[in-house]
């Protein structure tokens, strides 16, 4: 009788306990109107492809609803967080004893008893800390979170706001970061991987650890098996299907020159960001990743020069791929679009321009000779002088001499306005000196004047950013326009673009040639100091710049070398694959430039007959 008084006793004072213990978690409850997170807007940008390449704040997909989900994700889900989640009230007992008992017998926590409820409760009304307060508000919110929602929107809303790895929360965000593909697209094994990372998401994540991501994965698919969710046959077909091709992307770390470029460019199309966007751009997270391997296997060649800078270009001025430095861990300076460099050579492409549209021809011949302009007295690179000799051979072998007298000819304002008509902004200086490229430009803009040419004589404007959405597929911005318009005619585009073809072909960019027509210009600055060479095929525009930050020389580097080996290797990765096609605007065109050519030899050979004939009359007459 005296044992059982004390039970009652103990039982009475456990109940009081308790009842005060909820009475007073009950009043201190979290506001639970709402269950809506407190957060910054999220930025997500994408490549053309629509793979994310880089995001700031914690990136949630859109919602999806229950029925949108696929079956093989839900099983996955359930069968590894929570098998009972369609049967309990949102307190598992039995869950929570079986996990008792593993953990025991183990002598460390191997099992967690908590639900999904459970899990949803803390993730949306309550912090991480660990206390018997926060635990009981957990358990009598689960039992709120039961009695208002079905089974099925509780999972929902679990699933959309999750931590799923790689900053992405919701399998929305999870499934288009892995797979770039809708959640409702997702197969069997990406379902089993996404459920996978529920344990850990860090841990298993695809994208920085595919050995124990491919683990974890096949243990869920064994758990669906073993629970009669799928067929063995199934799990071989998933693992098989799962080794056919890489499904993770992930940008290379040189994608963030990119992305700091494009940042301020967001906040001044839509002023105060206050809502999640998406960015999509005109990045290519493959030709990125071919220009960054490029750069460093080819730039730690050449040890004097400490960096170097790769932008590459399609044909109305999007850019593609942007490294700005060997390194952007070590120096986030963007040498692509920051550096203000002497272009050297690459800047002749305005002064033959703008002598051909004068009326200047490829096969007119100017003379190699030394020339002094007001005490200034500019030298070829190899210090010789060739004597007569045509533009386009002048223009292949870069002749200083040549370029710097057809300036003169022409007028240099005639040279800056051609520069500035293909978008050139940055400050020129009129001085004998212009034709060899004393005034500092950026590497950015010196490759999308080139552009214009591939371009077919249009004015490109450079852009990243082709639309702006947020993340209820509202368009905030979306790129309108193909540039300028027209600032070139076809045949100056035809006859300057064959002058750059012979340029790889014969000249000082043979180091670039590749197996396919292209056409570029080599650039080599006073003392060695920058190095450039740019170039086109008939879809992409690519510049390149090899110098040091301090501004000293490098050695044995000239736009020739470095730049032309390191713009040939990148073309070349870039362009397996595809077809080789011609570069001038028409057949007709390249005709025309051909026939032009036999012509000027003609002519040439009837003048040195006409010559030849006039010395030999002037002989017989003083003869006789």
């Amino acid at each position: 009788m005296k044992a059982i008084k004390w039970l009652f006793l103990i039982f009475i004072w456990l109940v009081l306990f308790l009842s005060i213990a909820v009475t007073w978690s009950l009043l201190n409850l979290p506001e639970t109107e709402s269950i809506k997170i407190s957060r910054q807007p999220s930025i997500t940008f994408l490549d053309k492809q629509g793979r994310i390449i880089a995001s700031y704040g914690d990136i949630y997909g859109q919602s999806i609803q229950y029925g949108d989900l696929p079956k093989n994700l839900i099983n996955a889900v359930i069968v590894t967080e929570d098998k009972r989640f369609f049967f309990h009230p949102g307190v598992d007992l039995k869950g929570i004893a079986r996990a008792a008992y593993v953990n025991l017998k183990a002598r460390r926590i191997i099992q967690g008893g908590s639900t999904i409820t459970q899990q949803l409760a803390k993730n949306l009304f309550l912090t991480p800390e660990r206390s018997f307060t926060r635990k009981l508000h957990e358990l009598i919110l689960s039992f709120w979170l039961e009695m208002r929602f079905s089974k099925e929107q509780l999972l929902s809303i679990y699933l959309n706001r999750v931590y799923l790895g790689s900053g992405t929360y919701g399998v929305q965000a999870a499934s288009e970061k892995y797979f770039n593909k809708k959640v409702e697209e997702l197969n069997l094994y990406e379902c089993a991987l996404i459920a996978s990372l529920l344990k850990a998401p860090s841990k298993y994540n695809p994208i920085s650890n595919k050995k124990l991501s491919r683990e974890r994965t096949a243990k869920v698919l064994e758990n669906m098996r073993r629970n009669n969710l799928i067929s063995k046959k199934k799990v071989d077909e998933a693992k098989l299907s799962n080794r056919e091709y890489d499904k993770f992307t992930s940008a290379p770390k040189s994608t963030r020159y990119f992305i700091d470029w494009l940042l301020p460019r967001v906040k001044s199309y839509l002023g105060e960001i206050n809502e999640d966007l998406i960015i999509r751009t005109t990045l290519d997270v493959k030709l990125q990743e071919i220009a960054e391997s490029s750069v460093n296997s080819i730039t730690s060649k050449y040890t004097s020069a400490d960096q170097s800078a790769l932008v590459a270009l399609d044909l109305k001025g999007g850019v593609m791929a942007m490294v700005g430095g060997r390194d952007y861990g070590d120096t986030q300076f963007n040498r692509a679009t920051q550096a203000q460099r002497q272009p050297g050579s690459a800047f002749k492409l305005f002064v033959y321009l703008a002598g051909l549209k004068e009326g200047y021809g490829p096969k007119d011949e100017i003379v190699d000779s030394e020339i002094n302009i007001n005490g200034w007295s500019p030298k070829n690179y190899k210090k010789e002088y060739l004597g007569e000799i045509s533009l386009v051979d002048a223009f292949s072998k870069s002749i200083n001499t040549v370029a710097v007298k057809l300036s003169e000819n022409i007028g240099r304002e005639n040279v800056i306005k051609m520069a500035r008509s293909l978008g050139i902004s940055s400050p020129i200086l009129n001085s004998p000196s212009l034709a060899l490229g004393t005034s500092e430009v950026n590497l950015l803009e010196l490759t999308a004047a080139y552009d214009v040419l591939a371009n077919k004589g249009n004015g490109v404007l450079v852009h990243g950013i082709r639309s702006i959405e947020n993340t209820e597929g509202k368009t905030l911005f979306i790129r309108k326009g193909n540039g300028p318009g027209k600032v070139l005619d076809a045949d100056l585009v035809s006859t300057m673009t064959r002058m750059m073809e012979n340029t790889i072909e014969v000249g000082t960019g043979k180091n670039a040639k590749l197996n396919r027509p292209a056409a570029g210009k080599t650039g080599t600055s006073q003392s060695l100091r920058d190095a450039w060479f740019i170039g086109f095929t008939s879809d992409l525009v690519v510049g390149v710049w090899f110098g040091n930050d301090d501004d000293s020389p490098m050695k044995n580097i000239t736009g020739g070398t470095a730049p032309a080996i390191l713009w040939s290797d990148f073309m070349k990765k870039a362009h397996l694959g595809k077809p080789a096609e011609q570069l001038t605007t028409s057949s007709d065109n390249i005709n025309r430039i051909k026939n032009r050519d036999k012509i000027d030899k003609l002519i040439k050979k009837s003048k040195e007959l006409d010559r030849k004939k006039n010395v030999f009359e002037t002989i017989l007459e003083n003869f006789f």
